[in-house]
């Protein structure tokens, strides 16, 4: 690769970056219809043109602030501002892009997005950055974090506590079973007040038929005796 191949690639890294830090510094302040647009090919002063809306004079002076200090951070040199005394248009020179913060009616009227719009550049908005700990809240979490420690232990008695009661529970299942060993005896006991009737009904048949007998037997007389 050639030096000039480095430094294009080095340059587009460096416009990456700076549109990335612009966007985000537009997103901290809840600026409204964010566009980026590539102007390469129009204009060799700048390389990105951003246009963003802010709802009052307040939001776009605080857009400007904002997108300022996020360039600075991100290790850009500090940008330059038009506009800011009257507050409905505000320009951010930030060397490669430029930054347009205007408020609704003037954007509708003068409708840049139809003079660097033709090749948008798209970017994943609303995303997600990460915050930045100051000491005073790290010191602050230690203790937090100290205490969540040591109540983790804690939490692992109730555990414990139901693997001991778990076995009682297992004992007293077999005892829940006892009553139905019970029905076989009463099927037992069933079968012998069965087997020692049947006897006893065979006896009283046998004895119904004798007394019918000594029923129908003639009355013997007795003999007379001799005079």
């Amino acid at each position: 690769m050639t030096t000039t191949s480095k430094s294009e690639s080095a340059a587009k890294k460096d416009v990456t970056k700076l549109q990335r830090a612009i966007v985000d510094g537009l997103e901290d302040v809840k600026a409204q219809d964010i566009q980026v647009f590539n102007t390469e090919h129009l204009s060799p002063l700048f390389e990105r043109v951003i246009v963003a809306t802010g709802g009052s004079n307040r939001q776009t002076k605080a857009l400007a602030s904002s997108v300022r200090d996020a360039v600075r951070e991100a290790g850009f040199p500090k940008p330059r501002t038009e506009g800011e005394d009257n507050g409905e248009w505000i320009i951010v020179d930030c060397g490669q892009a430029v930054v347009h913060v205007m408020q609704p009616a003037i954007r509708q009227y003068y409708r840049l997005e139809e003079i660097w719009g033709e090749k948008p550049v798209r970017l994943k908005l609303g995303a997600a950055k990460p915050r930045k700990i100051t000491a005073s809240e790290d010191a602050s979490a230690a203790p937090a974090k100290k205490a969540a420690a040591k109540k983790a232990p804690a939490k692992a008695a109730p555990a414990k506590a139901a693997a001991k009661k778990a076995p009682a529970a297992k004992k007293a299942a077999p005892a829940a079973k006892k009553p139905v060993a019970k029905k076989p005896a009463a099927r037992k006991a069933a079968v012998k007040t069965v087997v020692v009737n049947k006897p006893v009904a065979k006896k009283a048949a046998a004895k119904a038929p004798a007394k019918r007998a000594a029923a129908k037997a003639p009355a013997r007389k007795a003999p007379a005796r001799k005079g």
